[in-house]
């Protein structure tokens, strides 16, 4: 039986847009829409390789990109453009809901950064020893770069060409015990070291559904130090080693 995991419960759409516009360096106002819906597919064949139950706002999101994408493909009749003079932006009320959202999520983040008394409410203030480098630059990754990272570990190492029999059959719940196991008494580990033998996909996508979710748990936290740096993880609940 396939593991779904309901990737509602990380991020939406509207988040998946975000993160692209800004990997991307595009300007809100101005969205490239064939590149975000081809990059945007992209992510949605990821999530299906995983067994993901990707929620139907995702299948929604992709409706509406295409939508688009297609009405700004063709132009409209001579006569309809006579009856309405300038042609509305298609991409406008895309782009009014996203910016919404950002101002909503940067409230939310904000919101996230303060603490409160007596109460280990927000995994923000929690002040983990990850490296030598001052906290501040430190920033916990999203979901969707996390895919990015799968996606390089399956590319980076094809399948095989036969039959992989495997003798030992172990779920995603003992995948998730063996990666607290090996955290309990490291302060981080490597997110790629997680995949030593990357040719076995089925382990592979094992792996990185556990590793979903203790993202979901909030047991762990995926972090980075710099933009394209190394993807750590580190515990948030767990009992880190004395210095």
């Amino acid at each position: 039986m396939p593991y779904n995991v309901e990737l509602k419960v990380f991020e939406g759409p509207l988040d998946l847009l975000l993160h692209l516009i800004k990997k991307n360096e595009l300007d809100i106002y101005d969205i490239p829409i064939a590149t975000i819906t081809e990059q945007y597919f992209q992510y949605l064949d990821l999530m299906r390789t995983l067994n993901l139950d990707v929620a139907g706002e995702f299948l929604v999101m992709a409706a509406t990109l295409m939508h688009i994408k297609s009405t700004m493909l063709l132009p409209p009749a001579e006569d309809q453009r006579e009856e309405i003079g300038e042609e509305e932006d298609p991409r406008a009320e895309l782009v009014k809901r996203l910016i919404e959202y950002q101002r909503f999520k940067d409230a939310a983040n904000k919101l996230a950064n303060h603490d409160i008394l007596d109460r280990d409410v927000f995994a923000c203030g929690a002040k983990d020893e990850v490296s030598e480098k001052d906290e501040s630059d430190i920033c916990e990754i999203s979901v969707f770069q996390l895919i990015k990272a799968f996606e390089r570990v399956i590319k980076e190492n094809p399948p095989q060409d036969f039959f992989h029999i495997a003798i030992e059959k172990i779920s995603i719940n003992d995948r998730i015990m063996e990666i607290i196991e090996r955290m309990k008494n490291v302060a981080n580990i490597h997110f790629y070291s997680l995949f030593p033998d990357a040719s076995d996909r089925h382990n592979v996508i094992l792996t990185f559904l556990a590793i979903l979710e203790l993202v979901r748990l909030r047991v762990v936290r995926v972090i980075q130090a710099t933009p394209f740096g190394t993807i750590r993880i580190t515990p948030i609940n767990l009992k880190l080693p004395d210095p």
